[in-house]
């Protein structure tokens, strides 16, 4: 099986930065504590210019560890009464989130 990365690009309001990485704080703490988790990283661009100014990547060792992981999530949201969506939308945050796997160049 293939590490899989997650990779979640955003890009947040400064007004909406504090919460945000509070948020994503707590979702990371809860993230290495499940099965598959391998690393991640928690990333604020300083320069450039990208549009995306947040980014986070997880590192599992399979897809198979995501759905569980995911599921852990959603229950930790709901306990705490956090609805993300709703969240992104007051604050103005848009996102683009997805899994890569890793990839060999053309002619190697």
């Amino acid at each position: 099986m293939s590490i899989v990365y997650r990779v979640d690009k955003f890009a947040v309001p400064e007004k909406a930065r504090e919460e945000f990485w509070g948020h994503v704080g707590r979702t990371h703490a809860l993230l290495r504590t499940q099965p598959g988790f391998l690393d991640d990283a928690l990333l604020e661009q300083v320069s450039g210019p990208g549009r995306f100014d947040a980014v986070t990547i997880v590192r599992w060792a399979s897809a198979d560890a995501l759905p569980a992981a995911r599921d852990a999530v959603h229950a930790a949201h709901r306990a705490a009464g956090f609805d993300p969506a709703a969240f992104f939308a007051r604050a103005g945050i848009e996102a683009d989130v997805a899994n890569y796997v890793e990839r060999s160049p053309v002619g190697t």
